[in-house]
């Protein structure tokens, strides 16, 4: 049996589905590329049927990513198996990853069959998308609590019908690590053609144990583990990708396994992650939390003095966390702006050099001095940027007048290149500004959520906002950065502006198509 750990990435299918706000077509894109320079093996990066804007989605990443297998979700379906193989054909190799429920209350109270009749979905499922790729992987959906006998007849059916890759989820996260290690080790005993798969496990966090199970089930034969970055998914998420990569890593004495995850790359993904989805990490969560490498205890910090390994099993280089933040200047040229980039693993091609060194300057002339998680912030923001974008603001000057509780905006915004000048009170200055912009553009927008955090440290750090705002029954996310409170509130706000503009350009689209086929009929 091979020592290799597949990482199957489900960040993209698994993770974006439990967002308040879906991503757009670019922030996907900008997470598989991420995902690729971390080296996960195979990414699922949507559910092609569900939508045009997946399908979509799925398309692109699958055109653009070279060194990682995409794969994409379908019922045992074939409209959602056709529709999976149409937007991955544009890859040279690709996966199809189906699925159908196995446990009895599914298949008694979700899909009113008979276990038989599921069997033979399953077994047709996977025998058509065998039509498209040899790369198969068949999934049974709630196998924590499918009855064994049921669990081994439909594996063993799945695998003579062409599947080279068996996934057992515990969907709901129901099972503890000896139940499910368990599990796995019961089919490698019965199932006579185990051998001719791979075996993968998806578990969910719901229990806490999402971790543990698929580390038990490693141990138990396992070889493909299905997880996501930050643990984000349904409910109470997924298996932590960093989690189980650093596992395997720093435990190698002892299990004896490995992957192809280059852990380097782990805190730069998980920030990226983060801010894209708008999901905050726990400071205590492992590996990449904020305490994770911290030390408070005075033993603790004793110990750590002396020796880094009597308190630290791994350390934040490891992960890509740098330690090293020196402070730039107006003064530091290009050269020390790249060689920080470099450091902090960053390509030329990541970024725009001209563009970035103009809004170093233009933050360090503001701060004084600029740190790495400074350029990491700005490098962030501009990819944000889009070349369609509709709406840019160009100047903001706020009043408040705490003693009457009323605050002015004035607001300059370019709305398709023309300059529109409009001025709006409010209760505050954020207020204000926002009222001022839904005049410049004329647009209402629902503020659902608004989130202030610091990047960076001290009285100087930048200020980033993100807001969830509610449109035509979409939801959309909109981040701004600035040394200004207000001004990042504004740029948010933009942000939102020109998602909701695309997105009516898309409904435009789709409306005139439906006129268009409503005549052809005629």
């Amino acid at each position: 049996m091979s020592n290799r750990v597949i990482i199957f990435d489900t960040t993209l299918r698994d993770g974006e589905q439990a967002l308040a706000a879906s991503l757009t077509v670019k922030e996907k894109l900008q997470i598989a590329l991420a995902l690729e320079r971390l080296g996960v093996d195979v990414m699922e990066v949507g559910f092609p049927v569900s939508s045009p804007g997946d399908f979509k989605s799925v398309q692109t990443i699958a055109k653009t990513i070279k060194n990682s297998r995409v794969c994409a979700l379908s019922r045992a379906l074939e409209k959602d198996i056709d529709a999976a193989a149409q937007a991955l054909s544009v890859a040279d190799q690709f996966r199809i990853h189906t699925f159908i429920s196995t446990s009895t209350i599914h298949v008694e109270s979700k899909l009113k069959r008979s276990f038989d009749d599921v069997l033979e979905m399953a077994v047709n499922a996977v025998k058509y998308a065998r039509r498209f790729t040899d790369d198969v992987e068949f999934s049974c959906e709630d196998a924590g609590r499918t009855p064994i006998d049921n669990l081994c007849r439909m594996v063993e059916e799945a695998i003579k019908a062409g599947a080279r890759t068996i996934n057992i989820p515990d969907t709901v996260g129901y099972t503890v690590p000896s139940e499910f290690g368990g599990i796995i080790q019961t089919l490698f005993n019965r199932v006579p053609n185990i051998d001719q798969a791979v075996i993968s496990v998806h578990c969910h966090d719901d229990l806490g144990l999402s971790v543990a199970n698929s580390i038990a089930a490693v141990e138990m034969g396992a070889r493909q583990v299905e997880c996501t970055i930050n643990g984000i998914g349904e409910r109470a998420g997924n298996c932590s990708l960093e989690e189980i990569a650093m596992i395997l890593a720093t435990r190698k004495g002892l299990l004896d396994l490995d992957c192809g995850i280059n852990a380097k790359e782990i805190h730069r993904t998980s920030s990226l992650v983060s801010q894209l989805c708008n999901m905050p990490i726990q400071a205590n969560k492992a590996i990449v939390g904020t305490n994770a490498f911290s030390h408070s205890s005075g033993i603790h910090q004793d110990g750590m003095l002396k020796a880094k390994n009597t308190y630290e099993i791994m350390t934040p280089e490891s992960i890509g966390l740098n330690r090293n933040n020196l402070n730039m200047t107006s003064r530091s040229g290009r050269h020390v702006i790249k060689h920080r980039m470099e450091e902090m693993g960053y390509k030329t091609t990541d970024y725009d050099m001209d563009s970035l060194y103009e809004q170093f300057l233009t933050l360090a002339d503001k701060k004084g001095q600029v740190f790495d998680y400074d350029l990491e912030a700005l490098v962030f923001m501009e990819s944000q940027a889009q070349d369609d974008d509709k709406y840019q603001l160009q100047h903001m000057m706020v009043h408040s007048d705490s003693t009457e509780g009323v605050a002015t905006a004035t607001v300059r915004i370019a709305v398709d290149g023309k300059d529109i000048t409009e001025a709006a009170t409010g209760n505050g200055p954020v207020d204000a500004a926002y009222n001022a912009i839904a005049r410049a553009t004329d647009r209402k927008i629902n503020i659902t959520n608004y989130k202030l955090s610091a990047k960076g440290e001290g009285q100087n750090a930048l200020g980033q906002v993100d807001i969830t705002a509610k449109y035509n029954e979409q939801m959309f996310h909109g981040v701004g950065l600035a040394t200004d409170v207000v001004e990042a509130s504004a740029q948010a706000l933009v942000h939102v502006m020109n998602l909701v503009y695309r997105a009516d350009k898309v409904a435009d689209f789709k409306q005139q198509i439906h006129k268009e086929r409503e005549l052809g009929g005629v």
